[in-house]
């Protein structure tokens, strides 16, 4: 299912953008030109994940040296700061920590969604009908 997030001229870099598909909330990130989508629940304790910071990574050659290095894409839990690559949804808070789940985000043209209603405003419908006493749905 593809549902659209926001027309690309209104997601600058570094904005982000949180959705709700099939019941689930889903982060949408721009970073520079890149877009991650990844879950809003951290595995830890279930923190709102994607209200967290974002920053480069660190990489250290040794002891009391290190530097931030590339685009800002490690995504912290608000509540208490486990650590999430946004491509990847890869935990660093230790081995066998499980991890949250990653989408792939793609910038589409208009032509192409031609004919389709708009992004998440499309609810799902069913065949409802009534047989004897009871309302039956069709799902």
């Amino acid at each position: 299912m593809k549902v659209v997030v926001a027309p690309l001229d209104e997601f600058k870099p570094g904005d982000r953008r949180i959705v709700t598909i099939g019941g689930r909330s889903i982060g949408v990130f721009r970073v520079g030109d890149r877009f991650y989508g990844i879950r809003n629940r951290c595995p830890h304790q279930g923190g709102p994940l994607c209200q967290g910071r974002v920053s480069p990574w660190a990489r250290s050659s040794g002891p009391g040296d290190f530097q931030m290095e590339g685009e800002a894409t490690l995504l912290a839990c608000p509540w208490h700061g486990w650590e999430y690559d946004l491509a990847t949804g890869q935990s660093f808070m230790g081995p066998g920590e499980p991890g949250v789940k990653s989408y792939d985000v793609d910038v589409a043209p208009g032509a192409e969604l031609a004919g389709r209603e708009p992004g998440p405003y499309v609810a799902e419908t069913f065949p409802v009908h009534v047989e004897e006493d009871y309302v039956v749905i069709d799902a």
